[in-house]
């Protein structure tokens, strides 16, 4: 075995190791049906306590690679057919969109329920109080530990803005950016991104699809200067980005000093169990702003989104639009970062991927 944990990096070990031990098994190092090995091996292998490992194999059970069995340890479940190619998946989505329209993200009420009324408990009179401008630290730390197990996206509480969905964001992000900025958007794309730009008096390039996203030729020749993408199952069209495209499109921001507003709603419920990389934890250049809601996981009346800033823009947002209130009320901040930390969030976000999963074969 081949586990070592990094005791210097912002990542937690159960993470590491469950990261480590997730590409072996998609590698095909661990095969279908394979036995893991024991957590006490593992965990001297590692550097690491058992509980450590538990930690990592139960997240691996919790995505659907592996299950456990009482007493005769963690095997493997994930099958290539699980994880299909893009074009392959687009077709099995068309194929089976019928079939989907019954699992929807619906979450279990009684759970919600449940977490408002312990809200109301714990925090009593402190629901009334007015939300920190950029939201409340309870909810973005939440957020911030949720994405680096789930996603890969690294980054600080303090780089997270709360704000009242989607549309509400996009308009913050032009008056940080600018209205002289010529905004490049999807064509086919959701409509509503171009008619809150165009409300918002930005010029906007409309730059056609092909296959695995935006058409190369498209992009080098528009004169935009920021580039807003949806990489995961665009809407209308059903197209994800590829690896390759993905950094084409990071290429394409560092030579001409653009940004890239990355909006990843719906991500959670792709079909697939496999990790896809967000254009936000690819760059290295601090170009790409993050977008998403809670609005399709949790519920449509969930009015609530966010957005991750690069280190370097922080500041100039501070400065020019830190004194904008926040338009979320602290309850609902508090009850979805109650969601998030007590695990109810993950496990309804996996349990509907797997039912999804069902629905496919």
């Amino acid at each position: 075995m081949k586990y070592k944990i990094d005791n210097f990096s912002k990542e937690k070990a159960y993470i590491q190791l469950y990261r480590q031990l997730r590409q072996d098994i998609t590698d095909g190092i661990f095969k279908y049906g394979s036995k893991l090995p024991s957590k006490r091996l593992l965990a001297e292998e590692a550097g690491v306590s058992v509980i450590t490992v538990e930690h990592s194999y139960s997240l691996l059970c919790d995505e659907g690679y592996t299950e456990a069995k009482e007493r005769k340890g963690y095997f493997v479940i994930y099958k290539e057919k699980d994880f299909l190619s893009i074009n392959e998946r687009n077709e099995e989505e068309k194929i089976h969109e019928k079939s989907l329209h019954g699992t929807e993200s619906i979450f279990p009420f009684s759970v919600l329920s449940k977490t408002m009324r312990r809200v109301l408990s714990v925090y009593g009179e402190d629901i009334l109080v007015k939300s920190p401008n950029l939201g409340c630290n309870e909810l973005r730390r939440a957020i911030a530990d949720y994405l680096s197990r789930n996603t890969g996206i690294i980054t600080r509480p303090e780089c997270i803005i709360i704000g009242s969905g989607a549309e509400y964001l996009y308009s913050l992000i032009v008056m940080l950016l600018g209205r002289d900025r010529i905004f490049a958007l999807e064509n086919p794309s959701y409509e509503k991104i171009h008619k809150v730009y165009s409300a918002c008096e930005v010029e906007c390039r409309m730059l056609s699809m092909g296959r695995d996203g935006i058409k190369t030729e498209e992009l080098e020749d528009t004169d935009a200067d920021v580039l807003h993408i949806t990489p995961f199952n665009s809407y209308p069209s059903g197209i994800t980005a590829t690896a390759s495209k993905r950094m084409e499109y990071l290429s394409w921001a560092k030579e001409r000093n653009a940004v890239i507003i990355e909006d990843n709603y719906d991500s959670e419920l792709t079909v697939s169990t496999k990790h896809e990389d967000t254009v936000f934890s690819l760059d290295k250049d601090g170009c790409v702003i993050y977008l998403n809601t809670f609005s399709k996981t949790v519920a449509p009346s969930m009015r609530v989104g966010y957005m991750i800033l690069p280190e370097k823009m922080l500041q100039d947002f501070e400065s020019r639009l830190g004194f904008y209130s926040c338009t979320v009320p602290v309850f609902e901040q508090y009850v979805l970062s109650e969601l998030i930390e007590k695990g109810d969030f993950e496990r309804h976000i996996n349990r509907t991927r797997r039912i999804r999963r069902k629905v496919m074969e």
